[in-house]
């Protein structure tokens, strides 16, 4: 990111102030969280019909993590609010399917506690390094979020079609999310290295 792009994103956001609030790309990331209860509702439910629209919701779910962004930036309408709370509900959303699947056994443990400790993890080092060191978002990490949203979404739909090769495909993917997961969680580490010893932190 260039520096004129970066203080156009701050101008941006200072021109927003509160009324950034209500905004459109907001309102997207809001509608994100807000289809968590529906998705975990219609999980319970044993039925097919239940499996695409819980499949349905989350798709749509995801979909809004593209066009927020987007459409704030085309828009003009970066704020605060929706910086810090675009990637909360990005993880909600993901790590709350992960935990029901695991629970009705469409998905392995291991991999879901690998994949939330992770996230986790990295939520608290970003918090602790507040103001100080920044973690930028890597080309590797989308591809980690993509195959999580991927592998999420094929294991939602798979029992609703009943075809198990759609089921072995969401796990596989699942598995490869939490090595992108881990490989990025070091890749960060190491950047915090590189940065508390002063260097100058790799592009």
């Amino acid at each position: 990111m260039t520096i004129s792009t970066r203080r156009r994103r701050a101008e941006a956001m200072r021109r927003s102030g509160s009324s950034g609030l209500v905004t459109l790309p907001n309102g997207l990331t809001l509608a994100r969280i807000a289809a968590v209860p529906g998705m975990v509702g219609l999980l319970y439910l044993d039925q097919p019909a239940a499996a695409f629209a819980c499949f349905g919701v989350f798709v749509a779910a995801s979909v809004t993590d593209f066009f927020d962004g987007y459409l704030a930036r085309r828009l003009d309408q970066m704020s605060e609010f929706g910086r810090v709370l675009d990637p909360i509900a990005d993880k909600l959303l993901v790590a709350v399917a992960l935990i029901m699947l695991a629970a009705f056994d469409q998905a392995p443990l291991i991999a879901v506690v690998a994949i939330i400790g992770r996230e986790l993890f990295i939520s608290g080092l970003r918090e602790a390094l507040a103001g100080r060191i920044t973690l930028p978002v890597t080309w590797l990490a989308k591809w980690k979020t993509a195959s999580q949203m991927g592998a999420v979404a094929l294991l939602l739909i798979a029992p609703g079609l009943g075809i198990d090769a759609l089921a072995s495909a969401g796990e596989g993917l699942l598995w490869l999310a939490v090595g992108l997961s881990w490989v990025t969680a070091i890749d960060y580490v190491r950047h915090v290295w590189r940065a508390s010893a002063g260097a100058k932190p790799k592009a």
